[in-house]
């Protein structure tokens, strides 16, 4: 991919002087949190920082869905409420919907009866279950440092009555690394799970077989193959409804810039393709420690970029009779929120269309209202999308620990 000549001047400055910049020594990194590694010197004082999630519940007065703006035609419900932490979702045959967690360590199971929905804590005190994907009558559940079979699950949820999984750990093997250690997890259409392994840093060299990678298993953890190498930290992924690609949001290193490098969505069209970490980002950008003139050479570029930091999370592609067909297997991409720039981005829900080659998407806002720029402050988090049967989306706001569900219906404008 041949970079126009104003970007890569606007690149090579960037870099440059950020090669000036000194960062923490080795004993300053090992004083501070994770998510400050890499912070240079100079940003010592900086007021940057993750933003805590609520523990507690937000009652339903308090979830902001009248915030929500959408297309015309669209609309948005608070579908499920009172889940601190709700994140990543999967959906059982037979209807119920199961939502992982990341610092409450629980896993919840929300069944519908038609009128209103109840959920129920199925587990907890896990360490970041973050992970689901269902198959065959059984949940999988990925922690940091554990991943679990839930058989006959949604018969357990119905008597009230979990037992205790199967313990696939160490079938699996993977390492439990903390910092990007949440996992991601979805069966694709070869019936094998497919889950990453971020980087274990911020900004590191990495055994390229082992960390910053995609992979995929058998169900039972067994013949473990590499999809794709220098993802640094990817917590969504689908597979394209026609070709069966697998595309994947992937988070880009910290404290280079507020200003890049971007976030990407990316698609593997060659198994065990190489995206960049740790010495090449976004569209070409070369990391200033750790990468050389060249490093961007042989990285598969990403299909479409977007702002720095924002968080791009969960996505899945479309394909219900629900919305208009100019959606139709475009992705929804949910983007939690930065919170390592002085000017906000992301708290929205974005829809990528992809061209007709195949090999490019454009962005656009979907569902947006959460982020409040007058204020550079946030009332809700989007971390994950799912398509419900129906054709209706649903979408997790960790923020507010609830799951809203987005539906079409045909604008009467004659009424106008």
């Amino acid at each position: 991919m041949t970079l126009p000549v104003l970007t890569r001047l606007t690149l090579a400055i960037s870099a440059a002087s950020l090669m000036l910049t000194s960062t923490m020594s080795a004993a300053e990194e090992q004083q501070a949190p994770a998510w400050a590694q890499g912070r240079s010197a100079e940003m010592a004082e900086s007021p940057l920082a993750p933003h805590a999630t609520p523990m507690t519940t937000t009652t339903e007065e308090n979830i902001p869905v009248d915030d929500i703006r959408l297309p015309d035609g669209f609309s948005a419900e608070v579908w499920a409420h009172g889940m601190p932490g709700a994140r990543m979702m999967a959906l059982g045959d037979d209807g119920t919907l199961f939502v992982g967690t990341r610092s409450i360590g629980r896993v919840y199971a929300v069944q519908d009866n038609g009128e209103e929905r109840e959920h129920q804590i199925i587990a907890e005190g896990l360490t970041q279950p973050n992970g689901l994907a269902f198959k065959d009558g059984s949940l999988y559940v990925a922690a940091i440092n554990r991943i679990l079979r839930y058989d006959n699950i949604e018969s357990q949820v119905a008597d009230g009555d979990i037992a205790e999984p199967e313990e696939l750990t160490d079938a699996f093997g993977l390492p439990d690394d903390e910092h990007h250690g949440w996992k991601f997890l979805a069966f694709g259409p070869d019936d094998r799970l497919y889950i990453p392994v971020g980087a274990p840093c911020n900004g590191c060299e990495v055994d390229e077989d082992t960390h910053a990678t995609i992979n995929s298993f058998e169900p039972d953890g067994s013949d473990m193959q590499v999809v794709a190498r220098g993802v640094r930290n990817s917590v969504g992924f689908d597979f394209h409804p026609e070709t069966g690609e697998l595309w994947f949001t992937d988070n880009n290193q910290d404290w280079i810039s507020e200003h890049g490098p971007n976030d990407e969505l990316n698609r593997v069209s060659e198994p065990g393709a190489f995206y960049g970490f740790p010495v090449c980002h976004g569209v070409g950008v070369v990391d200033p420690a750790l990468g050389a003139e060249g490093a961007c050479e042989g990285v598969t570029m990403p299909v479409a970029t977007m702002d720095p930091h924002s968080a791009p999370l969960g996505m899945r592609f479309y394909d219900g009779e629900m919305f208009p067909e100019e959606y139709q297997n475009a992705i929804f991409i949910a983007r939690r929120g930065s919170w390592n720039r002085s000017l906000s981005a992301g708290y929205d829900v974005q829809v990528a269309k992809i061209s007709e080659d195949g090999e490019r998407a454009g962005l656009s806002p979907f569902m947006v209202g959460f982020h409040d720029p007058r204020e550079n402050d946030f009332s809700g988090r989007p971390v994950d999308v799912l398509q419900m049967p129906d054709g209706a989306l649903l979408v997790a706001d960790e923020q507010n620990g609830a799951i809203y569900r987005i539906s079409y219906e045909t604008p009467d404008y004659s009424a106008e």
